[in-house]
């Protein structure tokens, strides 16, 4: 989901409201900003809340086309997850230009 700009309160909210699912539910739901150079990542583990964020010195995240136009909610696999934090392009799964694993 497109909207990284909120913190701990606000981006559950947003799952609540807009994806229509319970924050506290232990799945990863992942936002990112519109230039997609970050990610967040909200996950509860049944004591609080996680919010984990990454940003990229260089290049963008590649960021999976929505099935339907105007909609807000994807479900990754977790390999899909890993390519996507690692920078991998998914449609050709080819590293990015700038991508170099250390």
């Amino acid at each position: 989901m497109r909207h990284a700009r909120g913190g701990g309160d606000t981006l559950p909210a947003l799952v609540g409201e807009r994806l229509k699912e319970d924050s506290r539910s232990g799945t990863l739901f992942v936002f990112t900003n519109r230039r997609r150079k970050l990610i967040k990542v909200l996950y509860w583990d049944g004591t609080g809340m996680w919010l984990i964020t990454k940003r990229l010195e260089q290049g963008t995240f590649f960021w999976p086309r929505a099935a339907q136009e105007g909609q807000v909610k994807l479900e990754l696999r977790p390999e899909a997850f890993s390519l996507l934090t690692d920078g991998i392009d998914m449609h050709g799964a080819k590293p990015r230009w700038w991508y170099e694993r250390g």
